[in-house]
């Protein structure tokens, strides 16, 4: 295996266990509890590859769904994914390598004033990803109205996620200064 490929697989493999950490530290405020993945998983979309972002949350999903303790506050289990927060779950897992994308065909290497635009949009995508995915998921299991849905599922978390974003941005800007991201 070629060294880039094998930095490629433990910067995935590094992400999966940030994110299981990240769903330890847990703030429960309801059905859809406030934790750090939103976090970790901005930091991996704005310094991986679409690739390695899919394959991060990939083994992550993967680990939590064989049973491993991985979820949000050690849940794990199929039942989680199907459960109230199963569409977040899911989301992370489409919206870290679409929000990756967006990253990658917006920057330009020779331009860095053009990658403060490209991250914010990928962080937007990511976000609306989730949201989204959430959002249909946790009326799905719960047979809530989309409304209130959205009132319980997504708009608590609005101004927290910004902030965690915001946090995110700045990790990854030194994450990248450093040479530890993708590119």
């Amino acid at each position: 295996m070629s060294r880039t490929r094998t930095a490629s697989f433990l910067r995935a493999a590094l992400v999966a266990a940030l994110i299981a950490v990240g769903a330890l530290i847990t703030v429960p405020i309801g059905p859809v509890p406030i934790t750090f993945q939103v976090l970790v998983i901005a930091v991996a979309a704005l310094v991986l590859t679409p690739a390695e972002a899919l394959l991060a949350l990939g083994a992550y999903l993967a680990i939590g769904a064989a049973g491993a303790p991985v979820f949000s506050g050690g849940a794990g289990g199929v039942g989680v994914l199907v459960g109230p927060t199963g569409g977040f779950l899911l989301g992370f897992a489409i919206g870290a390598p679409v929000a990756a994308l967006v990253r990658q065909r917006l920057t330009v290497p020779a331009d860095t004033r053009r990658s403060a635009p490209a991250d914010l949009l990928a962080l937007v995508a990511f976000l609306g990803i989730t949201y989204g995915a959430g959002w249909a998921g946790f009326a799905l299991a719960t047979g809530r109205t989309a409304a209130d849905a959205f009132a319980v599922a997504v708009l608590p978390f609005l101004a927290i996620d910004a902030l965690k974003c915001a946090g995110a941005w700045a990790v990854a800007r030194g994450v990248r200064a450093a040479g530890l991201g993708a590119g």
